[in-house]
Formats: C-alpha cells, structure tokens, sequence
C-alpha cells in the first residue's frame, strides 16, 4: 500500500529522494494525529468532569442561603443572644480583572471601581483596589453591613461586586452574662460559652439557591431554578434567671469594690434541680465588642504584642466558676464533717479539743487560732471554723473512708456542667496521701476545687443528699416553639443520708446564728453556711495572709433551702480580709435580695422583732403646720423631711402642708425622709385681714 502511494497516477517515475520525502511528512501527519487524539481524550476523559464543573459555574448562579443561629434566651424567655439581619459584601475579583478590552483600561476601571466603593464603605481606597484585584476568585470585602450602604452598592452596579443577605450575633444586654452565653467569631461559629457548647444546635443548615444566568451573569427565565431551604437554629432555653442575675451582678460589682479585690466570683445554684440561676463575675465583658480592653486598660493594651493580646482577650473571656480551680480553705469542712457523720466516725454529740496545735507525723499543723478552742462540741468546731478538730475527724475515719466520701459527692471528676473547659480539681491520689495529706485536706488546704463543683456538692447538703449533675440549659427548641429536647433533675449518686443532711443544715445554722459566719444572717429568714480563708499554693509553700481566696458557701432558707450561694473574692485588700468580713456579708446581700424576689416572706422571731421595732417610729401628722412646726416635729420623730417643690433662694419660706408621705400614723425606719406637699402664705395678704 504504501508504494502505491508513491506511484504517480500518469506513470511518472518518483525518485528515492521524493519517496523519502512523502514518507516523512505522513509520519508527521501521523504524530499529529496521534498528539491530538491523546490532547483530545485528555479533555475529554481525564479533564471532562472538571471542565463540565466549570461550565456549570460558568452558567449558574448558586448562592448560600445562610441559617438563622438560634436564641439564647433566660428561663422567663428574655433573649441574651439573637441574630440580627445585615448584609456582606463579597467581590467575584475575575469579573474585576477582566472589565476592560486593554491591560490599561482594567486597571483604570479597577482604580474607579475601588475609589466608588472605598466610598460607600469609608475605607481606604489602596486596601479596596487591592483586595478586589487579588487572585484568588471570591473575596469578603466587608462584613456586617448595614442596609443603608448595601443599598448604596446595589445602586452603584460595580462590576463583580455582590451584596449577600448576612446575619449577625447580637447581644441586646451587652456585658449581662458574658461569661456564660460567650461569644461567637466572625462566621458566626461560637467561641466560648454556651454558644461554643452548644454551636451544633444553634447554628442550623445552611440552604443554597441555584439558578441559571447569562454571560453578564443575570438569571435567566429558563434553565435551572433550584432552591433549598436553610434549617434555622435551635432555640437554647438557659437556666439563668434575669432577675437573680441582675441582682448577683449588681453585688458583684459592688463588692469587688467594697473589698478591693482582684475578682469577685458568684453562683446561685438552686439545691432541688442543679439549675444553675445566676453566675457573675466582675471581670465582665461586652461579646458585642469582645477585643476592646477594659476601662483603665487601653494604654497597656495598646503597647502589647499579638501573643500578649490573645493571652488578655482569653483571660477576659475565660469563666472563673468552671474553667479554674483554687482551695477551698474552710468552706471544705462542711464536706469534711459530713463525710464522718455520715461513715458513723463521729455523732453530733461529740466533742473536739483544740490546743492550738497538733503534730502528725513529722509536721506540726496549727490552727488559725494559735491560742486554740479548747474542748467544743462538732456544731462549735464548725463555727469556730477549727483546723485542729478537722484533724481529728479525718484520723478518725481513715483515709478511705474520707476518700469514698470524697469520690460519693463527685469532686474526684469533671460535675459534667454543660460548659466548654471544665477544669479538672486536683487533689493527692488515694495512693498518695498519707495521715498529713488528709490531715490537711480536711479543712481545705491541698485540695484545689472548681467553684460549680463545691456548690454542686454543698447543694447535697441542701437537698436530702443527692448528687446531681449541674446544668445551664432547662431546654432546647426548634423554630416553631416545640421543645426538641429538655433538662431536668439528673441523679448521679446519693452522696449522704437524709438524715445526714439534716444535721448538716443544722450545724450550718449554727455557724451563722452563733459561729463565725455572723454577718450573713438576715431577719427573719434562717440562714446557713461557712465562711473560708484560704492562702494560695506558691513555691515552697503558700502566700502570705494578705494574698487570699476569701469566700462564703450559704444556703436559704434552711427550713426549706432554695439556694446555694456561693462568693469567692480573690485578694482583697480591706484590712480585715478574712471571709467572715468579705464573703458573708456579700452572700448576705445576695440572699436577702433573691429570698424577696422569690417572694419568701420572712418569719421573725420575737427577738428580731423586737429589735426591728425598736428602730421604727411613727409619722406624726403635719397637716396645717407651717416650717418651723414641721422640723420641730420631724425631728422628733428622727425623721427627715423634704419640700415638695423644693424652694429655692428662700431658706425660711412661709408655708402651710396640705399634705405628707408617709400618711400621718404609718411606721417607717428612723432616718426615713417625708415629704411634704404645701401651699405659700401670701404675708401682705395675711397682714391686711389682720
């Protein structure tokens, strides 16, 4: 065949140097062919999946219709966190680099297009023109915009430009219970907090849109028109009370300067279910602007590296009640008499010598009161707050006893409180410890626990002996208001006998009517609980008496407990920094405000009644007086009293009351203020009837 090619067709003769030739060129004809039929199958098999993806981005439209994050919102319904509507501008930057028939007509249209928006956006024009033109194929320009301006870029038709429905995280109460709801990032992903733990659930599905375009990228009528619904967030129902928090906030603050203290730490906890009802912490911050320094910091903020700022922002963030440990000092004791009680090591009936001092093994331990108790019976030792009768009780009943006891009210693992970065406590090993080890754990030194484990624990005490299991969120609920999932009263052991608990709210009674813990009390309601000052671990030992946890554990009412409180300071400054002057009086605050919220009407003894009485006295009756009568009488109430209007420039005017409040006969406090209601004497008027 292939010498019939080199035939001529009239008969002509091809010479060898033609023929060689002809062969050539036909296996270059062949190579090529060869070339393209390879070039052809590569784009064909291996590259036709990939091109036809390029086609079809080429040719539709497919956008992300993003979820709503569900709501935080209190155990009354009040939202904590929401999500707002807004807007996110995105710039498609191959649209940008090719909006132009020359490399000089791009770039002037690129310079034009970044000036406009630079302008609409209050932004640099540099730092626009340089994120539109980049290389990489879809870019966020900017976020969080409002309607207003995205409005505004829609108008202006920029090439490439595409505005995007968004949603924000709001928090409509600002700083109020940061460090429980925590924060979530620029994505919307949470961080901290309950929005971190609980981010699967609030964060939903994202849905898509898909829908056919032209090559000026508008959609078109025909084709393709695809659209997939987002599945909104769930709703997360939390334990928190508005009503306790604000009042605990409002303490918290207060108290951290009271005591001048570094942090000032508080929980309600209510005994019954472990619901967790008020958390505050003075270090607060608002999630709204979660990286602005607090006030008085910014100057050290600004000179801070990267690294240092990351370290500041997360101590900010960072929950003291879960994600931290410290000794617990003597607020343990009540753990510790319990744990004997219950073992049948001691009875209530028992008493306790303290001379001051004890030697075990080769250490000498001392109780804070050097001069020692002397002989006291259990309820005293309590109240007295004596190291050397804790002693005592934990030789007693043996290491494992103590260590069961220890293990039955859960302080040797996580509570299992749903919050991200539970701390785990520390403490020795059972194999570790030896006589001196639970010597001192015993009252609380060498024992470090998180605060939601101690009030978890302490709550046992308050409700018949039940471990329970804490938590932060009652329920959880899909967009329709239908409750997905729900959180009740979790058992997790039995910790102590009833009959246990009972005699330790007795003896935490005693503490406040009769021991240490006396600024706690509150008329007409029966308190308990235990004070602490506890020393912190530093090398070789432990710090000085100026640098302590000072803290109060109570529980209200005894009779019929409804909450366990819990304040920690750390490091106050007062002169008198022990948790007697700091803890107690604070937890005192915290009590008797929540005990009115709940609207527990208080039951005085005839002794408190009588010495309520004793400071009230009786509104006399003012109608008709003129001034002079009026501070006369007042003051003889020990009253005060205030015009109604104020007058002013005339310091004796002449007057008449017409009427008062308090109503004349009412019983008020002495030093209450009444106000009188009046009309002026017109005296030329007077004098010309005269």
């Amino acid at each position: 065949m292939i010498k019939e090619l080199f035939r001529d067709a009239g008969g002509t003769k091809v010479t060898h140097k033609n023929r060689r030739r002809l062969l050539f060129v036909f296996f270059i004809i062949v190579l090529l062919f060869a070339a393209l039929s390879i070039r052809l199958g590569w784009h064909m098999i291996i590259k036709g999946e990939d091109y036809a993806q390029r086609a079809l981005n080429q040719q539709t439209n497919d956008s992300t219709v993003t979820a709503v994050r569900g709501e935080i919102i209190d155990s009354k319904g009040n939202a904590l966190a929401v999500s707002a509507t807004t807007n996110t501008i995105w710039v498609r930057t191959p649209t940008v680099r090719g909006n132009g028939e020359t490399e000089a007509e791009i770039e002037k249209n690129a310079r034009e297009e970044a000036a406009a928006l630079a302008e609409i956006l209050g932004s640099k024009e540099d730092d626009i023109y340089e994120t539109i033109t980049s290389k990489s194929t879809l870019i966020r320009v900017a976020k969080h915009v409002d309607d207003d301006t995205a409005d505004k870029i829609r108008k202006a038709d920029l090439p490439g430009i595409e505005v995007v429905d968004d949603v924000k995280r709001y928090y409509p109460m600002g700083s109020f219970a940061s460090q429980i709801i925590g924060l979530t990032n620029d994505d919307g992903d949470g961080m901290t907090g309950l929005e971190l733990y609980y981010n699967r659930r609030l964060s939903g599905l994202n849905g898509r849109w898909i829908t056919s375009k032209d090559r000026n990228k508008n959609s078109l009528v025909y084709g393709t028109n695809k659209f997939y619904s987002a599945q909104d967030g769930y709703t997360i129902v939390s334990t928190i009370d508005i009503g306790i928090q604000y009042i605990v906030e409002e303490i918290c603050q207060e108290w951290v300067v009271k005591s001048q203290s570094d942090r000032v730490t508080i929980i309600v906890m209510d005994p019954q279910t472990a619901d967790v009802l008020a958390i505050a912490q003075s270090d607060e911050y608002d999630p709204n602007n979660p990286r602005a320094p607090r006030a008085g910091d910014e100057e050290k903020f600004e000179k801070m590296s990267n690294s240092e700022k990351v370290a500041y922002w997360n101590k900010m963030w960072r929950s003291f009640a879960f994600c931290d440990v410290y000794e617990p000092g003597s607020t343990f004791k009540l753990l510790t008499t319990a744990i004997a009680l219950d073992a049948g090591a001691i009875t209530t009936r028992d008493s306790f010598y303290c001379g001051g001092y004890q030697r075990v093994a080769d250490r000498v331990i001392r109780c804070w009161n050097t001069g020692g108790h002397g002989t006291q019976s259990l309820a005293a030792a309590v109240g007295n707050s004596c190291n050397m009768a804790m002693v005592a009780i934990a030789q007693k009943m043996g290491k494992n006893t103590f260590y069961n006891g220890i293990e039955a009210f859960g302080l040797n693992k996580k509570t299992g409180v749903d919050y991200p970065g539970e701390a785990e406590n520390m403490m020795y090993t059972r194999a570790q410890a030896n006589i001196v080890e639970i010597s001192t754990m015993s009252f609380g030194q060498g024992i470090a626990l998180t605060p939601i484990s101690l009030v978890t624990a302490v709550s046992a005490l308050a409700n018949g002996g039940y471990l329970l299991e804490p938590h932060l969120i009652k329920e959880i609920r899909d967009a329709d208001s239908n409750v997905v999932e729900s959180y009740g009263r979790t058992v997790k052991s039995v910790a102590i006998t009833a009959q246990t608990a009972s005699e330790m709210l007795d003896i935490m009674e005693y503490v406040v009517a009769e021991g240490g813990a006396g600024k706690a009390k509150i008329a007409g309601y029966r308190i308990g609980g235990k004070t602490g000052t506890a020393n912190k671990p530093v090398a070789g030992g432990y710090s000085s008496d100026r640098d302590v946890f000072a803290s109060f554990i109570g529980v209200a009412p005894i009779d019929d407990p409804k909450m366990v409180v819990l304040v920690v300071a750390d490091t106050p400054k007062v002169k008198n920094n022990q948790g007697s002057n700091v803890g107690a009086p604070c937890a005192k605050e915290v009590m008797e405000a929540v005990l009115k919220y709940m609207n527990i009407q208080p039951k005085y003894t005839e002794a408190e009644l009588k010495k309520l009485n004793s400071s009230k006295t009786t509104v006399p009756d003012l109608t008709g007086d003129d001034l002079e009568d009026v501070i006369g009488k007042v003051a003889g109430k020990h009253l005060e009293y205030v015009l109604s209007p104020a007058i002013e420039g005339e310091s004796n005017p002449k007057i008449i009351v017409t009427d008062q409040y308090p109503k004349p006969g009412s019983e008020v406090s002495k030093g209450s203020t009444v106000t009188v209601y009046y009309e002026l004497v017109d005296e030329e008027a007077e004098n010309e009837a005269l």
